[in-house]
């Protein structure tokens, strides 16, 4: 399934590893997925990531999930918007608030792959990916 969609297999992924407690998960390295995870860590919702070189040309991505100081999730949900049938754009003025805030959604745009707070402070809009909180 992972090659229809790379930025669902990487949420499941995600989600997956964060459900039970892994301390890295391993996911198919693409641009967009580097995207994803570059906002997560901008955002302070893993700890780190970097790319593996493999022998096939795409590489992997170990991503470092993060946790609280109890071991509590940083990650409660990771929810995937726009799909490969049913994609979803946001104008600067319909981005959705996540969690009334306290989440984040993250956009693809002509700037990159960047946060709902980035696409404010720049006034762009683009394809809603996903919503973290």
């Amino acid at each position: 399934m992972s090659h229809c969609d790379p930025i669902a297999d990487m949420l499941t992924r995600i989600r997956n590893a964060v459900s039970i407690e892994n301390a890295e998960v391993l996911v198919k390295a693409s641009r967009v997925c580097e995207g994803l995870a570059k906002v997560l860590k901008e955002q302070g919702y893993i700890q780190g990531y970097d790319r593996i070189e493999t022998t096939d040309k795409q590489g992997l991505l170990r991503i470092e999930l993060k946790y609280g100081p109890l071991g509590e999730k940083v990650i409660n949900e990771i929810k995937r918007c726009s799909k490969p049938s049913c994609r979803v754009y946001c104008d600067v003025s319909e981005l959705p608030k996540v969690l009334g805030g306290l989440g984040i959604a993250i956009l693809s745009t002509n700037k990159g792959v960047i946060s709902d707070q980035q696409c404010r402070q720049l006034n762009v809009g683009g394809e809603l990916l996903c919503t973290v909180c």
